[in-house]
């Protein structure tokens, strides 16, 4: 605002006879103009957009994630993708956001270690009552699935409850690590995983929460799912790729997909630091991303 301000001021500086009511008025015209721009940007159609606060990752977009959006956060393993996910609800949560992450896979102390490597203040942000990190058995849930189609006779339910949230904790973002841990539980009965795939996007966008979903894939992924099933009910798809060149290995990630909004459609440069992943959105990896097999 201090900058157009005194761009509009040296337009009329070396003017004489100044109406200064006239000057103050287009200013106010112009700072209002500005501040409608700025709103609209932010809120289009009624959609709100939201930031991850990881560095460099949000100049991909022209405004941000729309919020309540169901993500799919694919790449192979040791890729960046779980501490892109922390890193997303640390910031959150330390503005005071209610977060969720939900493990099929590591123990709580392992996560909140993890996020402590990072500098990530875990124990603080769930004594907050912001953040909570809860452990799930994949064979649970399969399990329970598979009683409820046995008892509708095969019919698609409208009620399962795919997971069960803290009591009295709705949380703005959820975290869910990982679908690949899930569907590995679901092995010989696709049928019932993809049940409980359209039950579980379902109950998220129910909830409003905007939600991270990791999934596993090769290095170099020509897949970016299990099933297949995963991205088609994402509304976006953010891709993590271990890059290797001679004998080195280097970090790339691409928003391959984000259902309303513009974004890049470039793969860029990663790197993952002491203090989390940084992305460098004007670094373009070329060559060499989608040849391993």
């Amino acid at each position: 605002m201090a900058k157009l301000k005194r761009k509009l001021l040296k337009k009329v500086k070396n003017q004489k006879n100044l109406d200064m009511s006239k000057i103050k008025a287009k200013i106010e015209k112009e700072l209002e103009s500005t501040k409608t721009l700025k709103k609209e940007l932010t809120i289009k159609d009624g959609k709100k957009y939201i930031k991850t606060g990881i560095p460099g990752f949000d100049a991909l977009f022209e405004r941000g994630i729309p919020r309540g959006s169901a993500i799919l956060v694919a790449g192979g393993a040791g890729s960046g993708k779980t501490i892109f996910c922390l890193q997303t609800l640390a910031h959150h949560a330390s503005n005071g956001k209610k977060c969720f992450y939900m493990s099929f896979e590591e123990s709580n102390e392992k996560l909140k270690n993890h996020m402590k490597d990072f500098g990530w203040d875990a124990e603080k942000l769930i004594k907050s009552g912001k953040l909570k990190i809860q452990r799930y058995s994949p064979f649970e849930i399969s399990r329970s699935v598979e009683a409820m189609l046995a008892k509708e006779k095969g019919e698609l339910l409208i009620d399962i409850q795919p997971v069960v949230l803290p009591e009295g904790f709705k949380p703005d973002f959820i975290v869910l690590d990982s679908l690949t841990a899930v569907a590995s539980a679901f092995i010989g009965r696709e049928d019932s995983y993809r049940v409980y795939l359209e039950q579980l996007f379902s109950f998220f966008e129910t909830m409003g929460s905007t939600s991270f979903l990791i999934t596993e894939t090769k290095q170099i992924p020509d897949i970016f799912s299990t099933t297949g099933v995963e991205e088609f009910l994402a509304d976006g798809v953010f891709v993590f790729y271990n890059i290797k060149r001679g004998n080195c290995k280097e970090s790339a990630i691409e928003v391959l997909k984000m259902r309303g909004e513009k974004h890049q459609k470039k793969i860029v440069a990663m790197r993952i630091t002491n203090e989390g992943i940084v992305v460098y959105p004007e670094q373009e990896v070329f060559g060499g991303v989608r040849e391993e097999k």
